[in-house]
């Protein structure tokens, strides 16, 4: 039977990004004040705003995800470094803020002072449980009994021993009573028998005041993601115990090795699994069926990022849009809800209100992440302004700093799919998120919309031609900076 390319090309597909429509306005009541974009981003996991930050070794480590979950989101912590700092990295997060601290970094009463000391230099807190043999709550040490200490005196020759402690069910408004009216910063949580179950602390406390909105758990810790290889159970099961959601790292998981290994990983972990990235019908269909249904949510985009040259180099690719539109299409013809993250080329908040409008749940971004404060690398000044790195995992770089370290990360392809460079500097992560949250919401008010599922039925999209493009840019003026008057 004779090939029939000529079909190929004038059936073909028609692909589209977020350059080529716009939300059409409709009838409206809404006011963005009162719209809600919390969602899910996985069929257990919930969020109060539906940024994610991707997981690039320039983008998401500890200090990212702690800054996106306290506003409502969730960082995904690369997977670019050992597994012991990834799980290290996730469980800053965890440590970063509770009610009650679960994993307390305890002491023992022979231990010396230099042991303390360099226990909370290297753990970046200010105070100890002292726990004996039987793990009851022998006494407390903070900074104030060490500052001035022999550095080779015992513990419990310098420690607090008469320690206020709470019960199990103590609530956060008696923990604030207590701790003010004994003037105390941490408060052990123990057990009849003195058995240390945790620790209170006032930051934790007024941590919970400062950000209302924050995305926890139920034991009212941050929320965080981890990225995985299919192929690395190890790393996997290291993680679970961490995170919230493990999020597969792959660039074209619609290959039949990643599917099969994505099916023996599912069976060996009980977190939440993301998988991804696909951008086809076929590959959504696929994917469910290798995975018997045990997926929670899916990652759509091939080749789309600012710094993935995947589509350039190989001419292959599903722009996130258009990936986003086909799971969702696929998804609705099997029956199935779940939650869709668009990730690849989303700029601003209208290209993450289109990508919602198409039926995503939540928009994962690197490069608008990538130039805050919190993202790892310094500031970089070029010609008077201030810029952060940022390399696709693609990248040449990437690529060396992975296969090093990691033996499910030897290169299958022999080319770099992603570039490096720098992005501007933006601020905080808090004046981002303020930002993108605010274009977001406009754009369901312009829709007609109060919620991201209500948008997936009342939005329409208009297409445009490229000279309607420049048309909705600033134009007919000379902005600041462009141009000498």
């Amino acid at each position: 039977m004779p090939i029939d390319f000529y079909s190929k090309l004038v059936n073909a597909s028609g692909v589209y990004t977020f350059r080529d429509f716009v939300l059409l306005p409709g009838r409206s009541d809404i006011e963005p004040s009162k719209v809600d974009i919390s969602t899910n981003l996985t069929k257990s996991v919930r969020l109060n705003l539906p940024l994610v930050s991707s997981p690039m070794d320039t983008v998401t480590e500890a200090e990212m995800a702690i800054a996106l979950a306290r506003q409502g989101g969730i960082g995904v912590i690369h997977r670019n470094m050992p597994i012991e700092e990834q799980v290290e990295n996730a469980k800053r997060v965890k440590r970063a803020e509770s009610f009650i601290i679960r994993d307390v970094v305890t002491i023992t009463p022979s231990d010396r002072v230099s042991d303390a000391m360099e226990l909370m230099q290297k753990k970046s807190i200010s105070g100890l449980p002292v726990v004996g043999t039987d793990e009851r709550l022998t006494g407390i040490l903070t900074r104030r009994d060490v500052n001035f200490a022999n550095p080779n005196e015992s513990i419990i020759d310098v420690m607090t021993k008469e320690v206020v402690c709470a019960g199990p069910e103590v609530t956060i408004e008696e923990a604030k009573r207590l701790m003010h009216k004994q003037k105390i910063e941490k408060l052990p949580v123990i057990d009849q028998n003195k058995k240390l179950l945790g620790l209170i602390t006032i930051k934790d406390v007024y941590s919970r005041e400062r950000f209302p909105f924050a995305a926890r758990d139920t034991q009212g810790r941050l929320l965080v993601g981890a990225a995985i290889s299919p192929h690395d159970v190890d790393r996997a099961k290291a993680l679970e115990k961490y995170v919230d959601v493990l999020v597969s790292d792959v660039a074209h998981f619609h290959n039949v090795n990643v599917l099969s290994s994505s099916k023996k990983l599912v069976k060996e972990i009980a977190t939440d699994f993301i998988a991804g990235n696909i951008g086809t019908i076929e590959a959504t269909k696929d994917t469910i069926d290798a995975l018997d249904g045990r997926v929670d949510g899916i990652r759509a985009g091939v080749g789309s990022g600012s710094i993935c040259v995947t589509s350039e180099v190989t001419k292959a690719g599903a722009p996130t849009l258009f990936a986003v539109s086909q799971i969702a299409v696929a998804l609705q013809e099997a029956k199935m809800s779940l939650p869709i993250i668009a990730d690849g080329g989303i700029r601003a908040a209208g290209d993450g209100a289109l990508a919602l409008a198409a039926g995503a749940s939540a928009v994962m971004m690197g490069n608008v992440f990538a130039g805050c404060t919190e993202s790892p690398g310094g500031l970089i000044k070029i010609g008077g302004k201030y810029y952060k790195p940022y390399r696709g995992m693609g990248s040449s770089g990437s690529r060396q700093r992975r296969f090093a370290m990691d033996r499910y990360n030897q290169p299958a392809k022999g080319i770099a799919e992603g570039v490096e460079g720098v992005v501007p500097y933006r601020g905080d992560v808090q004046t981002v998120v303020e930002e993108f949250s605010g274009g977001l919401r406009a754009s369901f008010g312009y829709a007609g919309a109060i919620s991201i599922r209500d948008l997936w039925v009342k939005a329409k999209f208009g297409a445009i031609t490229a000279a309607g493009i420049d048309e909705l840019r600033p134009h007919s003026i000379i902005l600041p900076g462009e141009e000498k008057i």
